[in-house]
């Protein structure tokens, strides 16, 4: 249990519910379907969870790998605003890259061993979603692709854990997909996309450094890294909009738009992090839950922190309202 623990621990959980969410979302707005598995709506779950989990170990894996991940405490020592502490399991050496490796295939082998139950009774739709993702998530930063070095892994991200979670999630809790959860899928890629995108303005100078070329990095200027994000964050409410006024979905949809204050907020700090980078902010009971605000500060990464939790509470509060009008509207 310890060892599980700690690679659990070591897998990021904090980002969980950039997945999580969006499949337990799927998996309510399955649940009228006469066809619906409260047991096969269990393993996707957890099969997303495990892959999730695995895929930020291979992250970590072939991140360290190409540039010991290392490289931000050295630039913080140096002066550059860069988050540090990626990987002190391993530079601390409290494990090694061949224990990250097979703790890496672990979480992978659940994740497939759960999916290859679900494809037993579901068929061949599983098989397409459970390849697509595995190739595009080993793909984020391991060779020879390294899609997270050429301006591609937010995309990727956000399609992996939008509407393929959501679609692979759906049809493996009922057998089939309905239009209402290809339309809300995209918000969900979209705010999901933007967690990451965020992270890599955040982390531009120092991205910039190693030669690692991020949508950011990609688009270089201050100018067309905010009008990204502004597109980024704000199309999921013209979709939500589109969606209302067509009649695809009940105007009671409306009640998202009580999260717009968050994206602004954001859009906001975004821009003065490029502005006036040493503003601090100070997290509001609207913001959602930024747990141990007070040793984070300390530990002097409010700045990363603060953007980087609201954008993950954002897509969190909006596949929560949903899932409330699901079983209320």
């Amino acid at each position: 249990m310890n060892i599980i623990r700690f690679w659990y621990t070591n897998a990021r959980p904090t980002s969980l519910p950039q997945s999580l969410l969006p499949s337990v979302l799927a998996v309510c707005l399955s649940v009228a379907s006469p066809a619906f598995s409260w047991w096969l709506a269990v393993a996707a779950v957890a099969g997303v969870v495990a892959a999730h989990l695995s895929l930020n170990l291979f992250d970590d894996y072939f991140d360290y790998r190409k540039n010991r991940t290392d490289y931000r405490d050295h630039m913080a020592h140096e002066g550059i605003r860069a988050r540090i502490g990626k990987c002190t399991y391993l530079t601390s050496g409290k494990a090694t890259l061949r224990q990250l490796r097979t703790a890496s295939i672990c979480f992978l082998l659940t994740a497939l061993a759960l999916g290859a139950v679900i494809f037993y009774f579901r068929g061949m739709v599983i098989l397409y979603i459970a390849v697509t993702v595995a190739v595009l998530g080993i793909s984020y930063s391991a060779p020879p692709l390294r899609l997270s070095y050429h301006g591609l892994g937010e995309l990727v991200i956000g399609f992996i854990f939008g509407p393929m979670n959501m679609l692979g999630t759906y049809y493996a809790a009922c057998g089939e997909i309905k239009g209402n959860i290809i339309l809300l899928s995209v918000p969900v890629g979209l705010w999901v996309m933007n967690i990451v995108y965020v992270h890599s303005i955040l982390d531009f100078i120092p991205d910039k450094k190693i030669g690692k070329r991020t949508f950011a990095v990609l688009l270089n200027r201050t100018v067309a890294m905010l009008a990204a994000l502004f597109l980024i964050l704000f199309s999921p409410y013209a979709i939500l909009t589109y969606g209302i006024l067509s009649g695809n979905l009940s105007p009671y949809y409306g009640l998202l738009f009580l999260t717009l204050p968050m994206a602004v907020s954001l859009f906001y700090m975004m821009v003065e992090y490029v502005r006036r980078p040493q503003r601090q902010f100070t997290p509001k009971w609207w913001m959602g839950p930024m747990n141990n605000w007070k040793r984070i500060r300390n530990a002097g990464i409010d700045w990363f922190m603060i953007r980087w939790l609201l954008a993950r509470n954002l897509l969190s509060a909006f596949c929560l309202i949903v899932i409330v009008l699901n079983f209320t509207v």
